[in-house]
């Protein structure tokens, strides 16, 4: 075992953030208010569409719910979703009482296939969620296309897609009915647990911020900051309680400062791996298309079927040499609940399944040094020299 274990993921968080979170306790303001406000206005701005509307949320898995509850979804519903992501893709659904219905992916992105999506839709097919895997862009031209001719609302998971592009537009001012992002500790930026629920549609956004606290008719933080008695509210709906305290957005408001110098950090980085690891038994990620950019979010390689070893052996030989490193994802149709409740088979998704079964996401952060990357690559190289 090396000195010193590299772990898969760590946030970069500098005195600015500190500062400001400082800043937050002092003011005597720890919930959402001024900062959430202002870190919401912000991500607009980034973004770069002054017609969006950005709602900061505790996590995209709120944002998730909240925006197919915008949007009207409930039981006799399905939601057309890929088997390839996180659990929290659809356990939203099933939040509202839907169905989702699992569909593959394409082997040369981990994205929705969306030739699979079209052949899924239904009579009761009421929104699609297209997941932009580890930081490249779905193939959203199409499935736009697909969802719009069949009357079908699109919700991005884009909780790795910060900032990256399709077709040169950024991911969130897309012609999607809602985008969310994740700013969980070990996304290419942080507020510690966050995301943010951003919309073009002021009914949307409306109803979002309506439910994501307890389903007040009017916000908080303007009854609280209010010079005249304001106490008078009304419960509109049976909402939840999913705002962003201030002191998390208050980490947010410099990270999203940040974020140009980490993507340039975690391009440096991607663009390394693929020069030092090209002439091994791995298939490298997929690259982003000429014009568009990719987040780095992961660096997902796949051990080749004739590379002489496991991915599970791999992934121990690696720890045994002092590099962590993580499988992205099991996929949906392997898991209990999933597989069980709607008698999911692998052979229903043989490219998902083929993803998974080789699947290794090497360490990539921005805290990383060369010389810990190069750890990782010397690490890399001799498990395969011993195989």
């Amino acid at each position: 075992m090396s000195e010193r274990f590299l772990p898969f993921a760590l946030p970069e968080i500098g005195e600015e953030e500190i500062n400001e979170v400082v800043d937050s306790l002092r003011s005597g303001w720890v919930t959402t208010g001024p900062k959430a406000k202002r870190f919401e206005e912000d991500f607009s701005r980034f973004l770069g569409d002054e017609k969006l509307q950005s709602i900061a949320v505790n996590s995209a898995t709120s944002g998730l719910h909240l925006a197919l509850e915008a949007l009207g979804v409930c039981p006799n519903d399905e939601v057309i979703i890929p088997s390839y992501t996180f659990t929290a893709t659809a356990e939203v659904v099933r939040y509202l009482g839907a169905t989702p219905v699992f569909v593959d992916v394409e082997a040369a992105t981990f994205n929705l296939d969306p030739a699979a999506f079209e052949k899924a839709i239904t009579a009761k097919t009421k929104v699609v969620i297209p997941v932009h895997f580890a930081g490249l862009a779905c193939n959203m031209t199409e499935i736009l296309r697909i969802a719009h001719h069949h009357n079908i609302k699109v919700v991005e998971d884009a909780a790795h897609a910060l900032p990256c592009t399709h077709k040169g537009q950024m991911i969130g001012t897309l012609k999607s009915d809602v985008t969310v992002f994740s700013f969980y500790a070990n996304k290419t930026m942080t507020t510690a647990e966050g995301g943010m629920l951003v919309t073009a549609n002021d009914a949307i956004a409306k109803r979002a911020k309506i439910m994501r606290l307890h389903g007040i008719s009017r916000d908080a933080f303007d009854r609280y900051t209010s010079n005249k008695p304001s106490w008078s509210y009304e419960i509109v709906a049976p909402g939840c309680k999913y705002n962003m305290p201030d002191i998390c957005a208050a980490i947010g408001i410099h990270q999203l400062k940040k974020l140009p110098g980490f993507l340039e950090k975690r391009e440096l980085l991607a663009d390394n791996y693929n020069k030092t690891l090209n002439a091994l038994p791995i298939i490298l990620p997929p690259q982003a298309e000429n014009g568009s950019i990719h987040s780095w979010h992961l660096y997902p390689i796949r051990l080749m079927p004739n590379s002489g070893i496991s991915r599970d052996k791999f992934i121990e030989f690696m720890a045994e040499l002092g590099v962590g490193c993580s499988v992205h994802f099991i996929p949906l149709h392997l898991q209990p609940y999933w597989r069980d409740t709607f008698n999911l088979k692998a052979s229903d998704f043989p490219v998902s399944q083929e993803l998974f079964e080789g699947e290794v996401s090497l360490p990539l952060y921005t805290k990383m040094t060369l010389q810990d990357q190069q750890k990782v690559i010397n690490a890399v190289r001799k498990v395969f020299k011993n195989v």
